[in-house]
C-alpha cells in the first residue's frame, strides 16, 4: 500500500468524522456495521451511506458484504489519512513528498513543515509481513482481534517513538523525533547517505572504532541495538559522523539471549567493514567485559519504556505476532 495524499486536502470534516467512526468500530468488529458507523459519527444514515460511498471511491474504506449485515472496514489509506490529519491538526506537517524508502514493515516519505522544513515521515505497515501470523495468534489481541494490522502497526510505532525520545535526550546519535500518531513517526530529516551505498571512507579504521564505541555506548545504557549494520547506519554528508536509526529488534542488556545480539551487531559491523573496506582489527566489545564495565548513564530501557506508557504487555503481544526476535525483557 503506497501512500497516496492526493486526495488529503478535499476530504470533508464530516468524511474523517465517519472514517473516524468505522476506525473506531473496528475495534470490536472485523466488518463494521453500517449502522454502527451511523450511531458512532452522529450523523443521518442516510447520509453516512453517501459518504461511505464516496471514501470507498477513494480507497479509505472497503465496502464488505457479510452473511449477516452490511458494513466496511479500513484500509491502510484510510489509515494513513487520519494519521496525517492528526499530525496537520497539530500543525507538525503541512505537506507530503516523495517516498524515498520502502521496507518489509514501512514506507519513509520526505514531509515538510508549513515553513518548508523537511522531514522524514515513517508509516509503520506490519500487517505487510505478519498477517498469517497475526491470524494465527489472534488470542493475543483481546477485543482488539478485527483490527490486529493497525493495532499492531501502531504498537510499533509507539514503541520506536519511546526509543527515539529517551536516546535523543539522552545525546544518543540518532534523528530528533518530532511527533507521532497512530502508526506514523515525524522526525528529523538527516542529509547523510546509508551506510551501505559507501564505498570509500578518508579513514576506516575511525569510523569503525565509532561504531563500535557506540555499541558499547548503548550497552551500557542497558540497550542492544539488535539489528546494527550498514543498513541502518547514515553517515553525515556534512563531517562523515553515525546515525544510528530503525529499532525494530532493539533488546535490553538483561534479556536471556542478550550476549547472541550483541555478538550479532559486532560481528555485521566486522563483516561489512573487512568486505567493503578490506579493514579488520583484533580489537572489539565483548559482551561480558562491556556489561560488567558499565557507563555513566543513569537509566535502563525496561525503566524508561514501562513509564513512557509502552509496557510490558505491548511488547508482548508485537513479539508474539512478530515473532521471538523482538523482545526487551
Amino acid at each position: 500500500m503506497k501512500l497516496d495524499a492526493t486526495d488529503l486536502r478535499y476530504v470533508t470534516s464530516e468524511e474523517f468524522r465517519v472514517l473516524t467512526s468505522v476506525e473506531m468500530g473496528s475495534k470490536n468488529h472485523e466488518v463494521v456495521p453500517s449502522t454502527l458507523i451511523a450511531q458512532v459519527s452522529g450523523l443521518r444514515n442516510g447520509g453516512v451511506n453517501k459518504i461511505l460511498g464516496t471514501l470507498a471511491k477513494r480507497n479509505l474504506v472497503a465496502k464488505v458484504q457479510n452473511s449477516k449485515y452490511e458494513g466496511y472496514r479500513l484500509t491502510y489509506g484510510g489509515y494513513d489519512y487520519l494519521a496525517l490529519r492528526a499530525l496537520s491538526k497539530r500543525d507538525s506537517m503541512y505537506s507530503v513528498g516523495n517516498q524515498i524508502g520502502v521496507g518489509k514493515e514501512s514506507d519513509i516519505h520526505i514531509v515538510a513543515d508549513t515553513e518548508g522544513h523537511e522531514m522524514v515521515l515513517k508509516l509503520h505497515r506490519l500487517g505487510r509481513v505478519s498477517f498469517r501470523a497475526i491470524k494465527e495468534k489472534r488470542d493475543y489481541m483481546g477485543k482488539r482481534k478485527s483490527a490486529s494490522w493497525m493495532y499492531m502497526s501502531r504498537l510499533a510505532a509507539q514503541k520506536e517513538w519511546a526509543f527515539l525520545k529517551v536516546l535523543h535526550e539522552h545525546q544518543f546519535p540518532v534523528p530528533q523525533p518530532i511527533d507521532q500518531a497512530r502508526h506514523c513517526i515525524l522526525m528529523e530529516f538527516i542529509d547523510a547517505y546509508p551506510l551501505r551505498q559507501i564505498d570509500q571512507v578518508p579513514s576506516p579504521g575511525k569510523l569503525y572504532s565509532q561504531l563500535m564505541d557506540l555499541i558499547t555506548r548503548f550497552a551500557h545504557a542497558g540497550l542492544i541495538h539488535g539489528d546494527f549494520n550498514e543498513f541502518n547506519i547514515l553517515i553525515r554528508r556534512s563531517n562523515g559522523e553515525p546515525v544510528v536509526i530503525d529499532f525494530p529488534q532493539m533488546v535490553s542488556t538483561s534479556h536471556q539471549n542478550a550476549e547472541w545480539y550483541f555478538n550479532r551487531d559486532v560481528e555485521c559491523i566486522r563483516t561489512f567493514f573487512r568486505r567493503r573496506f578490506r579493514y579488520e582489527s583484533i580489537i572489539y566489545p565483548r559482551f561480558k567485559s562491556t556489561i560488567s564495565e558499565g557507563g555513566k548513564d543513569d537509566f535502563r530501557l525496561d525503566v524508561v519504556v514501562e513509564a513512557s506508557g509502552f509496557g510490558r504487555q505491548e511488547m508482548k503481544v508485537l513479539e508474539q505476532v512478530c515473532g521471538s526476535s523482538i523482545h526487551l525483557y
